[in-house]
């Protein structure tokens, strides 16, 4: 078993692949790959073509304890390789792939959304010898958990060495970032898309027809909903904050010039549902009222939310370790995906205020927490 880099050096290793989800992850999936298998883990990688047929990679890390203790189901850490894109880094050193040291923050995109986590986990996993396993311990990587959780389905749907993992029912962390506070709870997203068709001419003209004609009502419906969220108890949970769905839409035709009747205009919403309010009754109105309009309406691919009882075993266990109480965020993961595992929670360093930003970071003093506190669950529990 062959002993990692430093985690700073490491993660400034993964920060320099550029896997924003457009693209594949392959190289970085590789890069993870030889380190697991460094470290004593059998891989299993699962690939597929994404809609623009890109290929993307999901791997599953193993690695059994020497003398295995009869009925320890272990522990299972979740991530994901890709990041978001970057439109004018303000970052140090003027290059989010190039990640630099500055002030105790590591800057970089993917720093703190989650390569941090993954080199933590890592770290603690080669702190602690197969010797040490009582249960046997999971690495899982996904790919395009920032465009709609696409790899944690197909691992779902595809991977051998998930069903094991559901067979065992482990300690299931999401290791999103959460500042080491523990999480048994997030909301979901869903997408809407409604599209309106005119034709494009000369705005001088009568040869066109505005295709916003249609979706000015259309809007004006949304608009409506909107505040029937904000406004209505029985779409509110207040174990969130903020309490309610997150209505939020918004809408363009993609004219650049005024002399142009618009032919196309697009508009889109996006809500968060919670455990026991899933909002689909407005779904339901948006569409029924896209289709009295002769409007096109899509229903994207999304995220369910997560939960676990907050007085669960597997939430109070991980409360003792780490101090504090269990709690909620808005903002979801995969981990929504994993619906057949039942100890789940999100557990991170980081903070999910530095994720997504123009000059994501994440403090070293986090990222020594996050190997602290990974190593101690693994003695724990696997």
């Amino acid at each position: 078993m062959t002993a990692l880099q430093t985690p700073v050096d490491l993660l400034q290793k993964l920060i320099a692949y550029p896997s924003v989800s457009s693209t594949s992850n392959r190289k970085i999936a590789d890069e993870v790959s030889d380190r697991l298998e460094s470290l004593g883990f059998s891989v299993e990688q699962t690939c597929y073509l994404d809609d623009n047929q890109v290929e993307k990679v999901n791997l599953v890390g193993k690695r059994s304890p020497t003398s295995p203790a009869p009925h320890i189901p272990g522990l299972a850490y979740f991530c994901h390789l890709d990041v978001v894109p970057v439109n004018g880094w303000t970052g140090p050193g003027g290059d989010p792939f190039n990640g630099v040291i500055q002030s105790d923050r590591l800057y970089g995109r993917g720093s703190c959304d989650m390569k941090g986590s993954l080199v933590a986990m890592m770290q603690a996993a080669a702190d602690v010898h197969p010797s040490e396993q009582s249960g046997p311990l999971w690495i899982v990587c996904t790919a395009d958990e920032e465009i709609g959780f696409g790899g944690a389905r197909h691992l779902v749907n595809h991977s051998q060495a998930y069903r094991e993992i559901v067979d065992h029912q482990p300690l299931a962390i999401i290791g999103e970032p959460t500042e080491l506070s523990v999480v048994h709870a997030h909301k979901g997203i869903i997408g809407l898309q409604i599209v309106s068709r005119g034709r494009a001419a000369h705005s001088g003209t009568s040869d066109g027809f505005n295709a916003n004609l249609a979706m000015v009502p259309m809007l004006q419906t949304l608009l409506e909903l909107h505040e029937v969220t904000e406004s209505d108890p029985a779409y509110a949970d207040t174990r969130f904050h903020p309490p309610g769905l997150s209505w939020n839409f918004g809408v363009s035709d993609g004219c650049t010039a005024v002399n142009v009747t618009p032919g196309e205009s697009v508009a889109w919403v996006s809500l968060r549902p919670m455990p026991e309010i899933d909002g689909e009754d407005l779904i339901q109105q948006v569409r029924e009222r896209a289709e009295s309009l002769g409007l096109i309406f899509r229903r994207i691919e999304s995220g369910p939310p997560l939960w676990v009882d907050p007085a669960a075993e597997c939430v109070q266990r991980m409360c003792q370790l780490a101090g504090g109480e269990p709690r909620t965020v808005c903002y979801g993961t995969d981990g929504g995906e994993f619906g057949n595992l039942q100890n789940r929670i999100v557990f991170g360093p980081g903070n999910i205020a530095q994720a997504h930003t123009t000059d994501e970071w994440i403090s070293l003093e986090q990222l020594r927490r996050g190997v602290q506190q990974y190593r101690a669950v693994i003695r724990r529990v696997a």
